[in-house]
């Protein structure tokens, strides 16, 4: 290599996904979770991340404090007037970053309500993808508003693809976030492809039950304290945090390897949320999916 020419850039085939709402700071000794949560999201280095109730502010950015420097970040729309509301951030830069608002009922009240669609210019050979930061509606009694996000959201992502198609490559699209809705609600039914809603129908793979199938994996649940002690004291425990993969014709475009809960145990006696993280390995198939060997 001559002077002045650039390294050659690491070959890169997968990636890691995390989502997590890390609960206002202004909840439960907020300043007391925060140092766990350093630590830990430090730690993981996940490459693409989904936070839920950050806040951001002039004086105050705690996607930087979490996850330190060097991420490019596409923020929702409506944070509180404290700066609280959800971002994704990548590691590698990011372009045409899309958002659909979803307030799209009377009662689809949540001011960040939206899905934000960015192109993540991941290095080769893994290449391009679509990130999507979903957020419907939270209370029990909504499912009807997170049906209709959810169609939403799916139509929104099916025209983004065909925009940003990259030739023959089926585009991969990671869809990630605190969806609030059980496994067999009709709006996470929708999004794995077990039904359709309003004439239309999608499927992505849940990393979880990829990995896992079978297993409950809640996501929000009383074995967590804060739990116990927050507005849903009767909570009986759900998954309502997901990683899943779009599907093409022929299935999934990225395989899922890994996938796990995360700071799903309190430390040094200091619970680092509400929810438990869900963090997910997935990686670029040796050849294109729809191909035979």
């Amino acid at each position: 290599m001559t002077d002045g020419e650039q390294p050659p850039e690491t070959a890169v085939r997968g990636l890691r996904v995390l989502t997590l709402n890390v609960l206002a700071l202004e909840h439960a000794e907020g300043r007391r979770r925060l140092e766990v949560l350093r630590k830990e999201l430090r730690g993981l280095r996940p490459d693409l991340v989904a936070l839920q109730e950050v806040t951001r502010t002039e004086g105050y950015d705690q996607i930087l404090d979490l996850l330190g420097p060097g991420y490019s970040v596409v923020d929702h729309p409506n944070p509180s007037p404290e700066g609280v509301g959800a971002a994704l951030a990548s590691r590698w830069p990011v372009r045409n970053a899309r958002r659909l608002d979803l307030h799209i009922t009377p009662r689809a009240d949540l001011p960040w309500a939206a899905v934000e669609v960015a192109e993540v210019l991941a290095p080769a050979p893994l290449g391009p993808l679509l990130a999507v930061h979903h957020k419907p509606n939270w209370q029990y009694g909504r499912e009807y508003e997170r049906e209709q996000q959810a169609v939403a959201a799916a139509r929104f992502v099916e025209q983004v693809v065909g925009e940003f198609g990259h030739g023959e490559r089926e585009l991969p699209v990671v869809l990630l976030g605190d969806f609030d809705a059980a496994p067999d609600a009709a709006s996470i039914r929708f999004w794995t492809g077990r039904q359709s809603l309003d004439g239309t129908s999608v499927c992505y793979q849940d990393a979880w039950e990829a990995v896992h199938p079978g297993q409950a994996g809640h996501t929000f649940t009383p074995d967590n304290r804060l739990v116990r002690v927050g507005e849903m004291a009767l909570e009986r425990g759900r998954r309502i945090d997901y990683v899943m993969v779009r599907c093409g014709p022929h299935g999934p475009t990225l395989e899922v390897t890994g996938c796990q809960r995360i700071l799903d145990q309190p430390v040094d006696g200091v619970w680092a949320s509400d929810h438990f993280g869900v963090l997910a390995d997935l990686q670029r198939p040796p050849r294109p999916i729809g191909t035979w060997a």
